[in-house]
């Protein structure tokens, strides 16, 4: 017979956990304002912000990898590798169709964009 729990230990074992949380968030709104009246609790160093022309050929790079994975993976199941199923190389294209199609609007998007800033009067 399958044993059920009783609807009312359910329902206080919910709101346990909801004031254990309310708690815990409690603890951590008065540790984020203690931190910022004693002072900062660590000094963060400046990231270097990547270029735009960085950001781009990091997307290009990976849409070239994931185009890389999926051939070789369509490679491997048509070459019979037991390892390699046909979800898996399905997926893999799929991935590597929807990156190049984001790359493209991307693409799309920035040219239009110069286009806008080479039409407008001086």
């Amino acid at each position: 017979m399958v044993q059920r729990a009783d609807i009312n230990s359910v329902l206080s074992e919910i709101r346990n956990l909801r004031t254990q949380m309310m708690q815990n968030q409690r603890v951590e709104q008065d540790q984020s304002v203690r931190g910022r009246i004693d002072g900062p609790r660590q000094v963060q160093e400046t990231q270097e912000v990547p270029s735009f022309s960085d950001m781009l050929g990091k997307a290009v790079n990976n849409v070239h990898e994931v185009q890389s994975q999926a051939s070789e993976l369509r490679t491997a199941y048509e070459m019979g590798d037991p390892n390699v199923d046909i979800t898996r190389v399905m997926i893999a294209a799929q991935k590597s169709s929807v990156s190049f199609e984001a790359l493209t609007q991307v693409r799309n998007r920035v040219v239009r964009a110069y286009e806008d800033i080479m039409n407008m009067p001086i």
